[in-house]
């Protein structure tokens, strides 16, 4: 008995361990299809849709989303913003101003910026979700990066961006869109939303009716490249469709924009979210249409298909209307709940990697130390007249001077997070010199609008006994932002009316440098400033920009020589707004760099730094009409300090049948290098950098010659063969 109770005992196990293993597999077919995680995304997504009542379908697409108990499905507000750092939900990583992270034209740096981003967004999301929390600021859906070009620097949303090239702003925002989703095949990090689509950049006050005219060429040259790339190359699954409208219609009910191009040429296949109050907008700030119910059909039939606001709440008299059915309704659900389910919200924490995530890992010291990195990078040199900087740091005296020296918000910029440590310029030049140093503390004046005499006289004292004086002047997000109210000289609306710095700062600028006592003057602002005085009189410049929580730690390093500053100016400095076209003309003719044909106080793509980097050796060979082009440049350090420098690389058209622009950026990569180190930088020029839009408004690369330029040389090639057609795609 012993020898047959032994093989029964060990079938019975056998049975028990086959059907335990097959439990999760039976489990899961008993569920509905939309909570099995075994079937295709697709397939969910239809089941669960087809659950829906109508009224329950147009709830969720808008961004405070109910919950539907019946269905399982927990509350979820689409709104959250990560322009530099995860906003407005407490304690977090805050990097430099979007602009910022402009100027230090490092998409290495961007990549990982971003990527710090979503593991901080990741972290808050799931510690609020495991106290029930579903409110705005809370969720996965991030509502950057903002990719529009700052064509003209009096548009206050400027800080927002990557500054006036569609080349540097797609380069950077496809990497800012790669690190915040992620490189999980099955789930997305977080989604990324690049905005405002499309032609939008000021004026604030007209937004909610402007009509932004647009030429075709300027749309395909200017406006919509970095949307393109952040689409077709990044995968960003998401977009935001802007305010105002572009040739007419609004952009968030705009056939060509929403349907023929994003969808048609580039083909997107995420969704589109409309900028808050946008589709309201479309009845009672465009007139384009009559009633509540009109717009939401239109703007849905387009292809936006969630609304920042509550006017979807109209679509089912829309559909009792005949303006819009149930199945076109059904089609832009979908797209929404697959973003969630792409986001792991419908399987368990052990299938996502990213829901594993702690919330130790928000604002973490490695993380502080990126923010740091990045600050530094950002920093741009625009003077260093008989090498002013960098200072010394056993000075007997320092004077600290202006409005923006020890101000924490102005670190900040707008679309912020809060950092749990936050070093001013002062705190730092105080942390950075010897214990010997004396400093010396001034406002001198304020911001903006009146300022006492006394200040402007107790600052001046400061300077005259002190060795040196660092003035930190400038703007801040209190004045330059999103549709603002300002009553101070200069600005309207959050733009800006006039590019000179403030009348009370630009009156200690000249009584600190009339001490005769050296002056380096810092500017944080998040565009450009008209600071001709300054560049005639000052002996040293800093654009500083809002260089987040560790911008004061970042300022100091410059300035005493521990980092040499390599950052580079991504728009164009001009003397005056006498320089522009008017500020609502939306064509490029003479703005930015590639436009413009006047004399810049600061060009684009400038900055100075402690050591010197001749170029020499540039290289082009001639090829055939859609070939790429290959171009090597040597670059020496011949200095006695390591260094950074911006290699950048321009393209000219010289025999173009159309207009084109005078040059335009077609390369670019940061490098380090050592003292009297030497490096070869290749660069390649694709057959679409080398196209043009003809007359007929087609894309075509024609045969012909072109001019290069790297660090001041010049090289050409040519182009060979036929004239060739290239799609949008």
């Amino acid at each position: 008995m012993f020898y047959i109770f032994v093989p029964l005992r060990e079938t019975i196990l056998c049975l028990l361990v086959v059907l335990l293993a097959f439990l999760p597999l039976s489990h899961a077919q008993s569920l509905p299809p939309y909570k099995n995680p075994n079937l295709p995304i697709e397939a969910r997504v239809n089941d669960l849709v087809s659950r829906m009542t109508l009224e329950e379908k147009v709830l969720q697409m808008q961004n405070a989303a109910p919950s539907i108990e019946g269905l399982g499905i927990p509350a979820y507000d689409w709104w959250n913003e990560a322009l530099h750092g995860v906003a407005r939900a407490g304690y977090a990583t805050v990097f430099p101003q979007a602009i910022g992270l402009a100027a230090t034209w490092d998409t290495k740096l961007m990549y990982q910026v971003a990527d710090v981003i979503s593991t901080e967004a990741r972290a808050k999301h799931h510690e609020f979700v495991r106290n029930n929390q579903h409110a705005r600021y809370q969720g996965l859906t991030f509502w950057s990066p903002n990719i529009n070009i700052f064509r003209d620097p009096r548009w206050g949303r400027g800080q927002e961006t990557y500054g006036e090239d569609p080349y540097l702003t797609a380069r950077l925002g496809v990497e800012f869109v790669k690190g915040l989703q992620g490189n999980d095949p099955r789930y997305f990090k977080v989604i990324a939303t690049p905005k405002h689509y499309a032609v939008h950049s000021g004026p604030e006050p007209e937004r909610h009716g402007f009509d932004a005219k647009a030429y075709e060429r300027d749309l395909r040259e200017t406006y919509l490249p970095a949307f393109r790339a952040t689409i077709v190359e990044g995968k960003a699954y998401s977009v935001m469709c802007a305010y105002n409208r572009t040739n007419e219609e609004p952009c968030c009910a705009n056939k060509k924009l929403m349907t023929d191009i994003l969808r048609g040429e580039w083909g997107f296949n995420g969704y589109v979210v409309s900028d808050c109050g946008a589709i309201r907008d479309i009845w009672e700030g465009h007139k384009f249409v009559k009633t509540e119910a009109e717009a939401s059909a239109l703007a849905v039939r387009a292809g936006t298909d969630l609304t920042c606001g509550k006017e979807y709440v109209s679509l089912p008299q829309a559909v009792k209307q005949g303006l819009i059915t149930e199945a076109e309704i059904d089609t832009s659900l979908k797209r929404l709940m697959t973003a969630r389910f792409r986001l792991g919200m419908f399987d368990s924490p052990e299938m996502v990697q990213y829901a594993r995530i702690p919330f130790s890992q928000n604002d973490t010291p490695e993380h502080r130390q990126l923010a740091l990195q990045s600050a530094r990078e950002s920093i741009v040199l625009l003077k260093n007249a008989n090498r002013t900087l960098p200072l010394r740091k056993d000075l007997k005296s320092i004077a600290v001077i202006g409005p923006n020296a020890d101000v924490p918000e102005v670190l900040w910029g707008n679309y912020n997070g809060r950092p749990s440590r936050l070093i001013t310029p002062l705190a730092g030049i105080k942390n950075a010199v010897s214990a010997n140093t004396k400093v010396v503390y001034a406002a001198g004046s304020t911001l903006a609008g009146e300022s006492p005499q006394a200040m402007i006289e107790e600052a001046v004292k400061a300077a005259r006994d002190a060795d040196a004086s660092v003035l930190v002047l400038g703007l801040s997000a209190r004045l330059e932002g999103e549709e603002m109210k300002v009553e101070v000289p200069g600005f309207r609306g959050g733009d800006r009316t006039d590019l000179s710095l403030p009348q009370p700062q630009e009156a200690l600028l000249k009584a600190v440098v009339a001490t005769g006592k050296p002056v380096v003057v810092v500017l944080l602002s998040g565009s450009a400033l008209a600071v001709n005085w300054a560049n005639d009189h000052a002996p040293a410049i800093l654009q500083a920009w809002y260089p987040g929580g560790e911008g004061g730690v970042a300022l100091a390093d410059v300035l005493f020589g521990d980092y040499n500053p390599a950052g580079r100016l991504p728009v164009t400095f001009y003397k005056s707004v006498d320089q522009l076209p008017p500020f609502t003309d939306y064509s490029m003719q003479g703005r930015t760099y590639r436009y413009f044909k006047g004399e810049p106080l600061y060009p684009f793509g400038y900055g100075l730094s402690y050591t010197k980097f001749p170029y020499s050796n540039l290289c082009v060979k001639s090829v055939k009409a859609g070939e790429p082009a290959r171009v090597t440049v040597d670059v020496t350090n011949t200095g006695e300090r390591e260094g950074d420098e911006v290699v950048q690389l321009y393209l000219t058209d010289v025999a173009a049948s159309a207009p084109v622009p005078i040059r335009t950026l077609v390369g670019f990569e940061r490098i380090s290098l050592r003292p009297r180190e030497k490096r070869t930088v290749t660069f390649t020029i694709t057959p679409r950098q080398m196209s043009l839009i003809d007359n007929n408004d087609k894309r075509v690369i024609e045969p012909g010659e072109f001019l290069i330029s790297a660090g001041g040389l010049r090289g050409r090639f040519t182009l060979s063969g036929k004239m060739i057609e290239l799609t949008e795609r």
